[in-house]
């Protein structure tokens, strides 16, 4: 082998032309558009599941303290009643140890429960998210999600 042919061997080793990288950076490029478009669907109905579990298990512990207290909390004492024994039980040696749920749970956009009695949508109480605006209302991930859906 010459010397020429030599170099010219290393040269072509040395590195990826222009379209090589270009082709990869497009293969990439649509990798990540169809993860993207995969993933960001599946992460609403994730938070709107999980915002729909937490409802259901801080309604069963309102029901719970109903039962053992014979009332429901009032607005004033909303979901902390779950937490912690509120002021001015008629028995407080009803309420149960330890409360009936460990720690209030955020709202999958970071915000509290709302806890409201009675009930505007037609039971004994309201617990519900505001959704992912954070306001009474609003459509699709905005909507509001309560404990009178199904």
């Amino acid at each position: 082998m010459t010397q020429d042919q030599k170099q010219a061997q290393r040269r072509r080793r040395a590195g990826f032309t222009l379209v090589e990288l270009m082709v990869v950076i497009v293969i990439i490029g649509l990798l990540a558009t169809v993860v993207a478009i995969n993933v960001l669907p599946a992460q609403g109905k994730a938070m709107v599941g999980k915002a729909k579990a937490d409802i259901s298990t801080l309604e069963q512990a309102i029901e719970t303290y109903r039962l053992d207290n014979l009332t429901f909390p009032d607005n004033a004492q909303g979901l902390q009643a779950l937490v912690t024994a509120p002021q001015g039980l008629s028995q407080p040696d009803r309420y149960r140890q330890g409360g009936y749920v460990r720690r209030l749970p955020k709202d999958p956009w970071g915000r509290d429960y709302q806890y409201r009695r009675p009930s505007t949508h037609g039971g004994q109480f309201d617990v519900f998210s505001w959704g992912a605006d954070g306001k009474e209302g609003g459509e699709g991930e905005d909507a509001d999600l309560g404990n009178w859906q199904s």
